[in-house]
């Protein structure tokens, strides 16, 4: 499902620990990390996508987590050109995102990357919360930096988490 405009609904997710780190993932045959992320059904609200692709990504259920916060509104990413299909139709030129931060309320030993017939992950790690702006593929740090920063605060609610400003991230 791609919008008029060219991206594709999609839902991210970060996941804190309660002492404020964030779950870290690295996708499978690559050496890229990032959050867990999915694109959303035509039938689903961005909640239920969320809840969706953490089961499929994390093998967590909502049972595993609290719901801290979700931004109000889509985040956009655009795809670098050479990633962009031009040979499909629509054309996908990025990402719109929700973002979601969860608490972790179950045991970690609940993870489990592989319980999809494609998983998207083959390793994870608990990161302090700021971590992903300087390790996310380049095309992706903005729109990493605007969901960190809206999501601080609610971070902040349970742990110290240092709430930036909007001139500078640590």
């Amino acid at each position: 499902m791609i919008d008029p405009d060219g991206y594709r609904p999609n839902v991210g997710i970060v996941l804190m620990h309660d002492d404020g780190r964030v779950f870290w993932a690295r996708r499978v045959r690559r050496d890229g990390w990032q959050f867990p992320q999915g694109g959303m059904n035509s039938d689903e609200t961005p909640e239920e996508a969320m809840y969706r692709e953490l089961h499929e990504e994390t093998g967590l259920l909502p049972d595993h987590v609290q719901v801290l916060s979700a931004t109000p509104g889509w985040l956009r990413y655009r795809l670098p050109r050479h990633c962009v299909r031009t040979n499909v139709r629509p054309v996908c030129i990025g990402q719109k995102q929700v973002w979601f931060l969860l608490r972790l309320t179950a045991d970690e030993a609940n993870v489990r990357l592989d319980l999809c017939e494609h998983p998207e992950f083959d390793l994870w790690r608990w990161v302090e919360f700021w971590y992903p702006l300087q390790h996310v593929v380049s095309f992706k740090r903005g729109v990493y930096e605007r969901a960190l920063k809206h999501l601080a605060p609610a971070a902040k609610r349970i742990v110290d988490v240092e709430v930036s400003t909007s001139d500078s991230v640590p």
